[in-house]
This record gives C-alpha cells, structure tokens and sequence, in this order.
C-alpha cells in the first residue's frame, strides 16, 4: 500500500509555499530527512525534508505549482512509513525550517519600539560561513538583487559590498558579514531575495554579531547587520541556524494572559476556495482571520470583502504590520490582448510595485479633497534672483521650492492638524511635535520622497543645500531608508516640466500634499488696469478625515501670503 506525504506545517501564519524544484522523481530511493522540495513562502525559501522512506511511486506537483499545508505531495511505496522514533527525528530535524519561517514571521511582526529579535553570535575560528540577507530596515521584507558584486574565488574582507540589492524603498549595498574566499554564489543579477536568504558562501573566519544586536535593540532603529550563519549547516538552508537562537522568541504566545514561553497553536486549516483564498492575499487579509458564513463555516468572497471592510473601519484589527490592500478592493483579471496584437509582461519591481501599492492604499483609504490656489511671486522672484549667488556659494539652488518648504514648515506649526495622522483603529489622531517635510523627486526608478528633518528650526539657505544634496543623492540611488522616513508633510513640483494644476494623492499617513505647477505671466487687475504678474499654481490635497475645507483654505491663504509677502515669514 502506498504511504502518502503530504506538505508539513512551515510555520505560523505560513498556509502555503511555491515549489521552486521537485528534487525527486518516481522510482528514486528516499531515505528518512532527504529533502524533497525546495519551497518558496512568503518569508523565506525552505528544504522541506521526507519523513518516509522507500520508493517514489508518484509526484503529485511539479515546479513551479503552488502547493498548501497538508496537501499530498508524492506516494511511496515498498517500505512502510517511517518507524516512529524516525519520524519524531524527522519531526525534530525539521523544526528548525518552521522555526526559521516563525522567526522571520515574529520579526515582521515586532513594532517598531519593541525589542527585535536578537541575530545569533557568529562562532569563532574558521571554517565554512553562509551569507543571508541581513534585516534591510522596518517593513522591508526583501528585494531585487541589481548586481552580484563578487564571484567564486574572490578573497573578501569584513563591510566589503557583496549585493547591490533595490528594496522597495531605496537601493542598498549589502555588506560581506566577515573575510573569507567565495566559495558559492547561489543568486544572480535579477533575483528577488528575502530577508534570511542565502546568497553566498564563505570559507574563512565569521565575525561575532554586534553586542548592541544581543541586547535586543530594534532593528528598525539599529543600522542593518549582516547575520553569519553556523558552519556546518547545509546552503540550502537559509535562516536555519538563525532560528536556532530566535525560536524560543518567536514561538511564544501573543494572546494576552499567555505566560513566557507559551507555545502558540498551529493556525487551523479554514474552508475556502482557492479563489476566495487568493481575493484574501490581494487584500492583505488572513484567511484564518475571516468569518465563514457559508455551511459548515466555509468562507465566502463576501465574507472576505466584509471583513476587509471592518478592518478599514477599525471594527476589527488586521494582520500586524498590515492594511488591507485598496480599503477592500479587489484588482480585476485583465482580458486577454493577444488577439489584438503582441504584447510584452515585465514584473514590477522595487520601488514602481512599492509606489503602486502605497498609492492604492492612500487613495482608498484616505477621503481626498483638492483645493487650489494661485500665488503672485512677482516680489518673491525678484528676490530669489537677488539673493540667488548667496545660496549657491552655500551649496545649494534658491528655488521656489526650497523657499515654499520654509513657508510649509511655519504652516505646520501654525495649523497642527496638518501635522498629525489618523490612526482609524484606535479612532485616535497622532499629533507630531517635529517637522519633517519630504521633497518628491523624479528619478529613473520611479518616484523618491527624501526627508528633511526640523525644517522649522532651519534657514532657507540651509533647506536649500539639504534638498540638493537629497535629490542628487535620490537620482543616484543612494538615499537611505532612514532619510526617506519620517515626513509629516510632503511637496511635489512639476512646474519643471509643465501644467497648470493637479490633484496629488496624499503621501499616507500623512494627511496632506502641496502639489506646484508651472508658474506663468498673467494680466492681473490692479484697480485701474491689469498688469503683467508671475503667477504660481498650488494644489493642496488633504485628508478630509481630519481638515474640513475651511482649515484648508486658511492654510493655503497662509502659505500663499507668506510667498506674496516675504516680509510675512520673519514675523
């Protein structure tokens, strides 16, 4: 009689993985913890070990499939199941794959004032070192490799760049963890990579992990550390010995009243399609967390959308470090376009994905009103051109822009409620005692938002140099994650390239954008005769959960006498 294998539980959370590579066939002689399948989930990519031994009868997937916990994997026939003490061994032999997918789970899970979870001390002497993708910064889960910067051979010292690697925030070098001589790359130029994934493997001497990282010091406000994985363990898996020394953390209860330690239950298996299933994912849902209404608790698209609904209301609390995607929206098939001629797919990557799903999120989240303005800055050039080489000798460009960014700091100030974010869940508003205020920067990788910080307290000389240094800094591709965090408010300025109004999407959690257009010669009305006057077009988009039309406009009035009136700013 054949035995069946079926895909064991990965961890927390974890229901399903993608197959990258069946690594059996039929008729192939399996032994007890002989890796079957090389599986991709959403936190990491994992061996999956057989707890049979005997011969394959049958593969029931293939590469490239998507295969959930408890699915029948391959039969075996011959020699029965494995004896029960090897299956416990097998059990434990695996725990560290599901501890390894906890671990990954715990952190993204962590806030980001809360204790991280500690990487394990590197050992000491030499040997063999396997490199994974350290943590890249809160709610940063992995990202595309844009350059292998070494190959097999190469003789690496301690910070040395080993990846050149686009999250979707920001373009990172990661760095060699400790010296050693290649032995293995295991990505190449293209790949997508999560954190805790192998990239290479060394043969030298590992460092030790920082003392400040044993503490349980944030990662979020830590600057990120490469993580050394133990010698001896295997490449093809990556965030093993990580989760050695994180286990313990990261399979303790969240539920209140849990003691220390507490192990938490295995999610159940929920009753759902897998179209109902899918719908759940693209809303950044749970599935376990939906209320079946169907018979026997089976879970309905309307139950999905119902309780996405209720997660955007803050009726319910959604998954941790996750909104659902479009307030409950689900993305539409697209027909087929073939019959209308060729067309060509590329995969959205790193910061065009990350803009296109932060611009969902905002935009059905956030009731957006649009007010507009326009400012005469006839007064305001003339002195820009005055004042001009002074800025320049300093370091920076006297724009309208760096002049409007002071102007937007002393409004934020003077109009709290611009400087706050609506935390629906709690139905509380978060009011902010800095200003921080992000530039929107065109770049050849999409659209870059660097901060800059205690723009109250600076002068316009120096809000001048900081956006020209960040700008430069966005177009090379070599802002940080800390400098694009942070903003209260943000500015984005097309009058570069043309138009004379639009509407821009607030830049969630913030709770306004000033959108400037081109700027233009007008016949103003003066009383007696209209008069030549340099025009200047805003566009200020607001959350109108929080600021009624009518504060809007005072601020826009502000700002906008501020520019007619340079005067005003000193006062």
């Amino acid at each position: 009689m054949a035995n069946e294998f079926t895909l064991p539980s990965l961890g927390e959370n974890i229901k399903a993985g993608d197959v990258l590579r069946v690594l059996i066939k039929a008729g192939d002689t399996i032994a007890v913890d002989q890796p079957v399948l090389e599986l991709e989930t959403d936190k990491a990519t994992v061996e999956v070990p057989s707890t049979l031994a005997g011969t394959v009868a049958e593969v029931k997937v293939k590469d490239g499939d998507r295969v959930n916990v408890g699915q029948v994997v391959f039969t075996v026939s011959g020699e029965a199941a494995a004896p029960a003490a090897d299956a416990a061994k097998a059990t434990a032999d695996a725990a560290p794959v599901k501890a390894a997918a906890a671990a990954v789970d715990a952190q993204d899970q962590a806030p980001a004032t809360g204790n991280a979870v500690p990487p394990p001390p590197a050992p000491g002497g030499g040997g063999r070192v396997e490199v994974t993708i350290p943590s890249l910064g809160e709610n940063v889960k992995g990202g595309d490799v844009l350059r292998v910067l070494v190959k097999v051979g190469d003789v690496l010292t301690v910070d040395q760049g080993i990846l050149e690697l686009e999250t979707d925030k920001a373009t990172v070098e990661v760095p060699a963890p400790s010296a050693g001589t290649v032995k293995e790359v295991v990505v190449k130029d293209g790949d997508r990579v999560a954190v805790g994934q192998l990239v290479l493997v060394l043969e030298g001497t590992a460092t030790a992990a920082p003392a400040a990282a044993a503490s349980g010091t944030s990662a979020a406000a830590a600057p990120a550390a490469p993580t050394s994985v133990a010698p001896g363990t295997t490449p093809k898996e990556p965030a093993v010995a990580a989760s050695r020394a994180t286990a313990p953390a990261a399979t303790t209860s969240a539920a209140p009243g849990a003691g220390t330690g507490a192990v938490a239950p295995p999610r159940p298996n929920v009753p759902a399609a897998p179209s109902v299933r899918r719908l759940a994912r693209e809303l950044g849902l749970d599935i376990a967390d939906v209320p079946g209404t169907g018979k026997s608790g089976r879970i309905t698209e309307a139950d999905v959308r119902a309780h996405a609904k209720n997660v955007i209301t803050g009726k319910v609390a959604g998954p941790a470090g996750h909104a659902a995607v479009g307030g409950g929206f689900a993305f539409p098939t697209l027909p087929d376009f073939s019959p209308f001629g060729t067309v060509e797919r590329k995969p959205m990557r790193g910061i065009r994905r990350k803009t296109a799903e932060h611009m969902v999120t905002s935009w059905q989240t956030i009731p957006h009103v649009t007010q507009f303005e326009k400012v005469d800055i006839t007064a305001l050039e003339q002195l820009r051109k005055q004042f001009g080489t002074r800025v320049e000798a300093a370091g920076g460009k006297l724009t309208v822009t760096s002049i409007i960014t002071k102007v937007i700091a002393l409004g934020l100030r003077k109009f709290p409620q611009f400087n706050t974010s609506v935390d629906m869940a709690a139905e509380e508003i978060v009011h902010k005692s800095y200003v921080n205020v992000g530039i929107a920067v065109d770049t050849e990788r999409g659209l870059l938002v660097p901060v800059l910080r205690d723009v109250d307290t600076k002068s316009i000389t120096q809000i001048s140099a900081e956006i020209a240094q960040l700008a430069e800094k966005a177009r090379a591709g070599k802002l940080s994650l800390e400098e694009m965090s942070g903003g209260c408010f943000t500015i984005t300025n097309l009058g570069g390239i043309g138009g004379t109004a639009f509407t821009p999407i607030v830049n969630h959690p913030e709770v306004a954008i000033m959108g400037m257009s081109r700027s233009a010669m007008e016949p103003v009305w003066n009383g007696t005769s209209f008069e030549p006057r340099l025009l200047l077009p805003l566009s200020l988009s607001y959350d109108h959960r929080i600021i009624d039309g009518a504060d809007a406009m005072r601020f826009l009035r502000f700002v906008a006498e501020a520019l007619e009136q340079p005067f005003l700013m000193t006062l």
